[in-house]
């Protein structure tokens, strides 16, 4: 139940994203919920290879090529979904801070209080 929350919230921050940037595209909410799903997808299958080939770069820059990764996962989801563009590389850049920022305030809004 939690993925699926975290799944749909994903697709919220998209949405929202999409209309605050005016290089990013999405068709309509089930558009933004498969982004959200691929893009977990490519997460977790595609960066850490991608992370582990690129490591020389990454340490050398200090971890901001982490960001250009990040990029290129968020190009690779736009080639990979109808309904989804987005305008460049910088544009995915702001687009994965962005994303990244806005995941982080959902889910603490979806915390738990544990006493």
């Amino acid at each position: 139940m939690k993925l699926i929350i975290r799944l749909l919230l994903n697709a919220l921050a998209v949405v929202i994203l999409s209309k605050l940037l005016d290089g990013v595209f999405v068709d309509n909410y089930v558009t933004a919920i498969g982004v959200a799903l691929v893009l977990s997808i490519l997460n977790i299958l595609v960066k850490p290879v991608l992370v582990i080939l690129t490591l020389p770069i990454t340490i050398l820059t200090l971890g901001l090529f982490m960001l250009v990764i990040n990029a290129l996962i968020i190009l690779l989801a736009d080639k990979l979904i109808d309904g989804f563009s987005v305008s460049s590389i910088w544009m995915a850049m702001l687009f994965s801070i962005l994303l990244c920022l806005l995941q982080s305030l959902l889910y603490s809004l979806l915390k738990e209080d544990k006493k």
